[in-house]
């Protein structure tokens, strides 16, 4: 059984030191789970990338509320889906 994953809830990956909140959840056939981690914005209020991390390597961090959000009216993704 895969270790459940709160999206909203920050995390930190214990191998690179990554931190961010749980944006999204893949469950892969294979057992191999992986969540998107979203940064905080850098010092100079510019967007960083979001990094897929597998489950069994994140830790939760702090005691922070979880985010939730009201997409009631205006449901869907803030970016494309990726392309290869």
């Amino acid at each position: 059984m895969s270790k459940i994953i709160e999206l909203g809830a920050t995390y930190t990956d214990r191998i690179t030191g990554f931190s961010g909140v749980a944006t999204g959840f893949c469950t892969y056939i294979s057992g191999c789970n992986q969540a998107l981690l979203s940064p905080r914005v850098s010092g100079d209020g510019a967007l960083r990338d979001a990094h897929w991390f597998d489950v069994q390597r994140l830790d939760p961090t702090g005691s922070a509320a979880p985010i939730t959000l009201d997409n009631g009216e205006t449901p869907g993704c803030d970016k494309p889906a990726p392309v290869r």
